[in-house]
């Protein structure tokens, strides 16, 4: 039976990234992250934005790309990027309650930018990224 479990977003930061290390050197930046559907409006006719609210996760690996130290370093709130990941259903005790939660998350696999980053500094290296709208691919530094 084939599996698929990819996730492809472009959308905005909607808070700084909250970075957690731990004692064994690991490290995840959780980001508020959201992403806008659009729909009709019944009364109005109008076409409008409307949000959804995604949490991300990315992390540093032992192998390969240490993403939770690029994304503190280089993103902030209102930062439009392109993220790649994949689906994870996080489940938890409550503390008082001993109550099962879950909530779906999306743990980054790579992101890039798609705005020229602050003070027009560029990144390391250019990476091609996809543009909202059916616009070409362009260069955009990473």
């Amino acid at each position: 039976m084939a599996n698929l479990n990819k996730v492809m977003l472009i959308g905005r930061l909607t808070r700084d990234p909250e970075i957690k290390s731990f004692n064994n050197g690991g490290k995840v930046a959780n980001v508020g992250f959201a992403v806008n559907n659009r729909r009709k409006n019944q009364q109005t006719g109008q076409w409008e934005d409307v949000p959804v609210w995604v949490d991300l996760k990315a992390f540093n690996r032992e192998t390969g790309r240490k993403l939770a130290d690029l994304i503190e370093s280089s993103l902030k709130k209102g930062q439009q990027i392109y993220v790649e990941g994949h689906l994870v259903l996080e489940e938890w005790a409550g503390k008082e309650d001993g109550k099962k939660n879950s909530k779906m998350v999306v743990y980054v696999d790579d992101f890039q930018f798609l705005e020229k980053r602050e003070g027009g500094a560029p990144a390391s290296a250019p990476r091609a990224a996809a543009k909202s709208g059916g616009d070409e691919i362009e260069e955009v530094p990473f």
